[in-house]
């Protein structure tokens, strides 16, 4: 039963049993859902390149035929392109238990399953955090809870720059998630490098942030880890830009909740920015898929062994 629920490449698989780095990589990202076509293919290729020229073992996850699958390959790669249905950590069980033909998996869900096949290093776009006006409609993602309930490294560009920055850095320290800048001592907003808060802490190296994984895993404090990576440079957006067209995106959003607001709202900033939130997060996400491969290499040589 247990295969059936779980499928894993011969690639990964290989790479767990010698112990080569393999960096996890969810699928939402790379499928409309995430980003529109051709950018969504566009993405996987940058993200795939960055982690194989790193040294590390690329392993999207995703859901197909009932099974989750871990190091897809190009034919389930391209059914995951195109899938309709996207997954938290919440679904997976049910996605297995109805057969579900095709689901692309979003943060809490590859998370979930990286920690399940050991994989210790997850890179992403942006996690999500605590919407705006959270006290009233209770919208925090459960991505949040999902790395402190899981022993894995997460590499991400921040929160959404739409959501409370405040509020999320609060709910991960309520959560005992570890929380450092890479080589920055501010939290990043996705297409912002400066989300508008401090960092507790700041790692300088992939060692650095190895030895501190490390460190939480042997004081038994069993959480996860989030390494917050700033946007390149030469990709951040103009903040008075943002914040005029996140205001917009939201009004046109009103007052809708729950998973269908992060993909409405990246889709009217994409449209109003004439696709240049688009190639932000592709830079954002290449850029966090080559932190994650450094941090897993040092996990991978015992560099970071306390």
């Amino acid at each position: 039963m247990t295969q059936d629920i779980l499928r894993i490449s011969d690639e990964v698989a290989d790479a767990l049993s010698s112990g080569q780095p393999v960096v996890a990589l969810e699928s939402v990202i790379f499928s409309g859902l995430g980003l529109p076509s051709p950018a969504n293919e566009e993405c996987y290729q940058r993200v795939n390149a960055a982690v194989r020229e790193g040294g590390a073992v690329p392993a999207v996850i995703g859901v197909i035929d009932g099974s989750v699958v871990v190091g897809a390959g190009d034919a389930e790669l391209e059914q995951l392109m195109a899938a309709s249905v996207k997954l938290s950590a919440r679904d997976l069980g049910p996605a297995v238990g109805t057969g579900l033909a095709v689901g692309a998996t979003t943060v809490s869900a590859s998370i979930a399953t990286a920690a399940a096949v050991g994989i210790e290093v997850f890179a992403t776009g942006g996690i999500g955090g605590v919407h705006v006006g959270a006290g009233l409609t209770g919208d925090i993602s459960h991505d949040l809870e999902a790395i402190s309930r899981h022993r894995v490294l997460v590499v991400s560009s921040g929160v959404k720059a739409f959501l409370d920055v405040s509020l999320t850095l609060e709910a991960l320290e309520t959560l005992g998630v570890p929380v450092a800048g890479w080589q920055s001592d501010r939290f990043p907003a996705f297409y912002l490098r400066d989300g508008g808060a401090a960092v507790p802490w700041r790692y300088d190296d992939a060692t650095q942030a190895a030895t501190a994984f490390r460190a939480n895993s042997h004081l038994g404090i069993g959480t996860g880890m989030l390494v917050t990576n700033p946007i390149p440079a030469d990709a951040e957006l103009d903040p008075e830009w943002v914040q005029i067209a996140i205001d917009d995106a939201l009004r046109k959003v009103g007052d809708d909740t729950g998973p269908d607001v992060t993909p409405q709202v990246l889709d009217a900033l994409a449209k109003s920015s004439d696709g240049r939130t688009v190639q932000a997060n592709l830079a954002l996400a290449e850029s966090n898929a080559t932190i994650a491969t450094q941090i897993a290499l040092a996990l991978g040589d015992g560099s970071g062994y306390c």
